[in-house]
């Protein structure tokens, strides 16, 4: 949804799998989005889905359901509507 966002607003995103490096960049063309790395909580999450991705990637390491379902309602409920108002 980020790169995405990106590719629209500046036709292009930069090769990382950083969230809170793709949130900078969409806050420098809408501030609004920042409310992810400003609130605490958000932040929590932000950085629990980087580690997750690159845990996935390259460490074996399992996720209790608590977790997964956790994250997926902040993906699903805060995370993709802050996407959706820019």
């Amino acid at each position: 949804m980020l790169k995405y966002r990106l590719l629209v607003r500046s036709g292009g995103y930069p090769r990382t799998h950083s969230l809170r490096r793709l949130i900078r960049e969409l806050g420098e063309r809408d501030r609004s989005i920042l409310e992810l790395l400003e609130d605490e909580r958000s932040l929590l999450y932000v950085t629990k889905l980087e580690d997750a991705y690159v845990a996935s990637r390259y460490l074996l390491r399992g996720y209790e359901g608590r977790e997964v379902k956790d994250a997926y309602r902040f993906v699903t409920e805060v995370l993709k509507r802050a996407v959706e108002r820019l």
